[in-house]
């Protein structure tokens, strides 16, 4: 599967935008999920809006809500989606968030302590400001390059994780959010948009690896030392 580098004193940008994006195809990674299956669960867009977060007027798009029937994928993004801050979000790098869904139970149950929800109500989709809700693959198993491919033959390509902010926090409903995003690593996937195409829930998809340099959950701790 690789080796895994020590130390990430700069950002792979370069890097993941050559041969680990446009190089030969590599055969398939199997990785067991639910039932041994990778799939989209749910597809989720919003547009910015304002609103009020520790009273004061910001432009958020974090509230994605499911699509139904396919949506495209465009190199800046799917159909129908927006950014409201495109310093941090968005852009060809960060196109797509994926989100596993394997996370969930644990923020309905954090949640659930903090008040912010009852403990029997599950997270729904595209809360957590994903675009693609994932089943049976998390951080743990994405590096850096990896593409996903779906039915359609569209390909996203895992970039960089995704960082926690204030505007996170105010979805979740408290202000503890964000901090346990970074303990856990449950930050899921940023994607850029290698092949554009079509998304809907219950797509199947496969990994097909990449260079194997950098981890995702790696990368994403280094990044929040600093």
């Amino acid at each position: 599967m690789g080796t895994r580098p020590r130390e990430y004193a700069g950002s792979p940008a370069g890097r993941v935008g050559g041969a680990a994006w446009g190089g030969p195809a590599l055969a398939p990674l199997p990785i067991p999920g639910e039932n041994g299956a990778m799939k989209i669960l749910s597809v989720n867009v919003a547009r910015a809006q304002r609103v009020q977060i520790n009273g004061r007027e910001v432009m958020t798009a974090i509230g994605k809500r499911p699509c139904s029937g396919p949506v495209m994928i465009h190199p800046l993004g799917l159909e129908g989606d927006e950014q409201a801050d495109p310093t941090v979000h968005g852009g060809i790098q960060k196109a797509v968030y994926a989100y596993p869904s394997e996370h969930l139970p644990f923020w309905r149950t954090v949640r659930a302590q903090a008040r912010a929800g009852a403990w029997d109500e599950d997270v729904p989709p595209g809360l957590v400001g994903e675009n693609l809700t994932l089943q049976g693959v998390t951080e743990r198993e994405l590096w850096i390059g990896d593409r996903l491919c779906l039915p359609s033959g569209a390909v996203l390509v895992v970039s960089e994780p995704r960082q926690p902010c204030f505007k996170f926090n105010a979805a979740m409903g408290f202000n503890q959010a964000s901090k346990l995003m970074v303990q856990s690593g449950y930050c899921g996937s940023y994607l850029a948009v290698l092949v554009p195409g079509e998304v809907q829930a219950g797509d199947g998809f496969t990994l097909e690896p990449g260079a194997r340099e950098l981890g995702l959950t790696e990368w994403f701790r280094a990044k929040m030392a600093r």
